[in-house]
């Protein structure tokens, strides 16, 4: 069976952007990790900087669910 919540890995966010010609580029640095809920088929928030912060949350609230 396949747990609850899954950590996926957050929106890039846009750091500088440039043109070049008629194209735009834009930097990017990672956004960090988010919490998937599988039954709501959202994204909760707060974002984790990183994997280990979001995967304890991730384990702590899947153990919840099960503890019910």
């Amino acid at each position: 069976m396949q747990p609850r919540f899954v950590i996926v890995p957050a929106v890039p966010i846009e750091k500088e952007s440039f043109r070049i010609a008629s194209r735009y580029y834009a930097a990017t640095v990672s956004g960090g990790f988010d919490i998937y809920d599988n039954l709501a088929k959202e994204r909760l928030k707060p974002s984790y900087p990183s994997r280990t912060d979001a995967q304890m949350q991730c384990e702590r609230m899947n153990n919840k669910l099960e503890m019910r």
